[in-house]
């Protein structure tokens, strides 16, 4: 399947991936030192929500656009209603951590597409230690070395293109790994067939991974050729994550018409 994200932004997959990118970024910060974000696959960095792409599909009418006017939940959830209040201009996870980030917090942000990556580059203008780069995601995570601050999160979010995304971002994963095995991951995908999904997580723990949270959000309202299911794997999440999202999900599923489940594929608390 093709999930350029631009027909996609602000769908439930997105409201629950970046609930938890947030709820990261909130547990990094607690800390004096700083951190480096690293994100593989970055997009454009904003969104319009009523631009063609977003009409087209409607998504965000089931995701972020249903949160309107939603006043209670744990502050990771008012956080980011507040980075996504604007109505028409939806921010992806680069822009969300951008704005989320201190100043002496160092920002990576690799995208491929040579448009996207123009539109990313002037998103990111205003942001001291922001920095775009055009590459191809996988091989930049492949060949990057651990982050000279020794803590921070990589968010892996690939459109999953290709007949064989899945085997390479699980190989771009464990590359990066073996490198930076003490940093914070968050890992994006579609659930089109659920074995072809727990392979996937299973090649996540065969890198050698020893704490790892699985997330998966399922619409109730099954559309045929849309995505219903989507999953995001947390490796070694902070301490509380799991409660966080489940305080998360419990505020924002009823809106979404949609169902979770929150499960330790290893370690746990």
């Amino acid at each position: 399947m093709n999930y350029r994200h631009g027909f996609h932004a602000g769908n439930f997959a997105d409201v629950v991936k970046h609930l938890a990118l947030v709820a990261v970024l909130e547990y990094l910060k607690r800390k004096t030192a700083p951190f480096a974000y690293i994100d593989s696959h970055a997009g454009c960095g904003v969104y319009d929500l009523f631009g063609s792409a977003a009409v087209r599909t409607k998504e965000a009418e089931g995701g972020i656009l249903r949160l309107a006017g939603l006043t209670y939940g744990p502050a990771v959830l008012s956080v980011y209603l507040e980075l996504a209040a604007d109505g028409h201009a939806y921010p992806g996870s680069p822009l969300i951590a951008a704005k989320l980030k201190r100043p002496e917090d160092r920002l990576v942000a690799i995208e491929r597409h040579p448009e996207e990556f123009a539109a990313l580059g002037a998103c990111l203008k205003p942001y001291r230690k922001a920095r775009a780069v055009e590459a191809d995601g996988y091989a930049r995570l492949a060949a990057m070395p651990p982050p000279p601050e020794r803590r921070g999160l990589i968010l892996i979010d690939p459109p999953f293109e290709d007949e064989n995304e899945f085997e390479t971002c699980a190989c771009a994963f464990a590359s990066a790994f073996r490198r930076f095995a003490t940093g914070i991951y968050l890992l994006w995908f579609p659930v089109k067939a659920a074995a072809e999904a727990d392979r996937f997580c299973g090649e996540i723990l065969a890198a050698g991974v020893r704490k790892a949270l699985r997330i998966d959000v399922t619409l109730k309202a099954v559309v045929e050729g849309k995505l219903d299911m989507a999953g995001l794997v947390a490796v070694n999440p902070p301490y509380g994550l799991e409660a966080e999202m489940r305080g998360c999900l419990d505020a924002v599923l009823p809106r979404l018409d949609a169902a979770a489940s929150i499960k330790w594929l290893a370690g746990g608390e």
